[in-house]
């Protein structure tokens, strides 16, 4: 890359006066920084600040400046807050604060900087700083761990003396520190945008079955490994089509989002889209068995139930069928032992061009988990992952699809 582009966001904590520090840090590592600020940020430091330091002026609103009619529009006549997501190769939010964070991980969208946000395919680093009891509490770090499954590269604040007085985690990271993530971030250029082209179609999530009207078979998934997919996917550059069973996560942005319970529905979903689909990834945990009918009434808790069972619709097998010539598929096997050569009988039964051997067995990889370990394997070879977080085996997975196209294994 030339002279990468960066925004830097500054939203309302007292750390952003620090955000001057990291501009400059960014500009002598040979980067072009503008800066968006949120309307808390400017409490505590002036855009003028940032404006004599980038050169640019420094953005404050969705709709323009001065007296004018707001317009949203940059001076080229062009949506602003489209084209900066646009010209930005990376963007890092410093500090961000827990209401930013909340912001960002349920994908709201109420000013300039949380939208461009929601429109830049772009990597995103967020450096948080807060009150140490804030950055402890549930609600954000769950936040944080949604954003982590997204992609988003968080740098963790320091421990130490905070303005409030209390002493523990919170403080905004040391500056060259944060520089050092965002160029870290940049240093896979090819990684960008090499999926420009493919449209991907992803399952996720764990199917329902209706036993009654209140009740369902089910299963542990928690989707968590196929919205990493989706995720990192549109990062790269791909049109990606998610197709989730229930879950408790957040969609990724930008992603064609298609909600649906059963198999029968799934299989439906996945169908309707394959047409356009180069990519299949089958990362749900679709239930192999069904009831054949649902009573439309509640079953009454009287003596034993006995239930008989169907099973499902192979999804990913019809799809591997019903596939145009090139499209790539990928199975996922969620398995407690590792036996190679069974994977790959089921990918063979399947029709997949490869199949992720998932392992499930393992304490920090198991249902629920933020890591994942398997083996990616193909007719020809099995390659071991290590235990990782899932964004980055959702890399790693994404690289092996590139792999599978050059040396033309797909069906």
């Amino acid at each position: 890359m030339a002279q990468p582009h960066i925004l830097v966001g500054v939203t309302g904590g007292v750390a952003a006066y620090k955000a001057a520090e990291l501009v400059r840090a960014l500009q002598q590592r040979g980067a072009e920084v503008r800066v968006a600020m949120t309307r808390a940020a400017q409490e505590f430091v002036q855009p003028l600040t940032f404006s004599s330091i980038t050169g640019h002026k420094t953005i404050t609103t969705m709709w323009g400046e001065g007296s004018e009619p707001a317009t949203g529009l940059d001076d080229e006549g062009s949506i602003e807050h489209i084209s900066v997501a646009r010209w930005a190769d990376a963007v890092v939010i410093a500090p961000a604060t827990a209401h930013f964070l909340a912001k960002l991980a349920h994908g709201l969208a109420d000013d300039f900087l949380s939208t461009t946000l929601l429109a830049t395919t772009a990597p995103v680093v967020v450096a948080p700083a807060m009150n140490v009891n804030m950055w402890n509490h549930a609600a954000t770090q769950a936040n944080l761990s949604i954003l982590r499954n997204r992609g988003v590269t968080i740098v963790e604040p320091d421990s130490g003396y905070l303005a409030c007085g209390m002493v523990g985690s919170g403080r905004l990271a040391d500056v060259e520190a944060i520089a050092d993530a965002v160029m870290k971030a940049l240093s896979t250029p090819t990684r960008e945008q090499d999926l420009l082209g493919e449209t991907i179609l992803i399952t996720a999530g764990g199917t329902r079955e209706a036993i009654d009207p209140v009740r369902f078979i089910g299963n542990r998934s928690s989707g968590k490994m196929g919205y990493a997919l989706a995720g990192a996917a549109r990062q790269r550059g791909a049109s990606v089509t998610l197709v989730s069973a229930p879950t408790a996560l957040t969609p990724p942005p930008a992603c064609e989002y298609v909600a649906v319970t059963s198999a029968a529905e799934m299989r439906a979903a996945v169908l309707e889209h394959l047409p356009r689909a180069t990519v299949v990834i089958g990362a749900a945990a679709v239930a192999d068995f069904r009831p054949p009918s649902v009573p439309t009434e509640k079953i009454r808790r009287e003596g034993k139930l006995v239930l008989e069972l169907e099973t499902t619709d192979d999804i990913l097998r019809d799809a591997a069928v019903a596939r145009r010539p090139g499209t790539v598929v990928i199975a996922f096997a969620a398995e407690t032992t590792v036996d190679i050569g069974r994977a790959r009988e089921k990918m063979s039964a399947k029709g997949a061009d490869a199949i992720l051997l998932n392992d499930i067995s393992g304490v920090r990889t198991g249902f629920d988990s933020d890591v994942n370990a398997g083996w990616f394997i193909t007719p020809d070879s099995a390659l071991e992952l290590q235990p990782m977080p899932k964004p980055e085996m959702a890399g790693r997975i994404l690289d092996q699809l590139l792999s599978l196209r050059a040396r033309n294994l797909v069906r």
